[in-house]
């Protein structure tokens, strides 16, 4: 099965939240399943974007069935329902629909010649932040529980260019932000 395909049937099994049918609308006639997932780094491909997010969700879940999760840190319950797992791991990163335009740059090749590649080039046409702006998006067509908001928000944990004492409290307070956060970083930096 193909990302789209695996994407597409994840969504509609898990997520039946008033609104998510217009917010999977939106989804299907963006660019959300052609888009890289990053200019350069993670999954710098078309359909990077949906590759990552459904990356996300299986690190994700896989976190949340450890053991030690379940019983030492006690990540059960409504927060960590089916539902919620798939909201969070699949619409963590739709601040990146329509910020890559393709286009190429200057790389030396082995022999030290110029050479012409393709690229894409990040230009984000509404710069509201990375987590924030996702969470705006998705409370544009569907609610999100305060655990759900907080993990989105902040999935990027201790990498962004913010306060750390923000992060360390909103991770502190929301169990699910700082899994998601840890399973963001697994996709990122193991798998892609």
């Amino acid at each position: 099965m193909d990302p789209k395909e695996r994407f597409l049937q994840l969504y509609r099994q898990y997520i039946h939240r008033e609104g998510s049918d217009a917010l999977l609308d939106f989804l299907l006639t963006s660019d959300f399943f052609i888009a890289p997932a990053s200019a350069h780094y993670h999954s710098a491909v078309a359909g990077g974007l949906c590759q990552h997010s459904l990356n996300v969700y299986d690190c994700l879940r896989a976190y949340l069935n450890r053991p030690r999760v379940q019983q030492l840190y006690q990540l059960v319950g409504d927060d960590y329902q089916p539902e919620s797992v798939a909201i969070v791991s699949l619409l963590h990163d739709l601040c990146k629909i329509g910020c890559y335009k393709p286009g190429f740059r200057n790389v030396k090749d082995e022999r030290g010649v110029w050479q012409k590649v393709p690229t894409y080039n990040y230009d984000d046409p509404l710069p509201f932040g990375h987590g924030e702006k996702s969470v705006w998006m998705i409370m544009r067509y569907m609610m999100l529980t305060d655990h759900e908001a907080f993990a989105i928000r902040y999935h990027m944990g201790f990498s962004g260019d913010e306060d750390n004492r923000t992060v360390g409290s909103a991770l502190a307070k929301f169990p699910l932000a700082f899994a998601l956060s840890v399973a963001d970083s697994e996709a990122t930096y193991f798998m892609e």
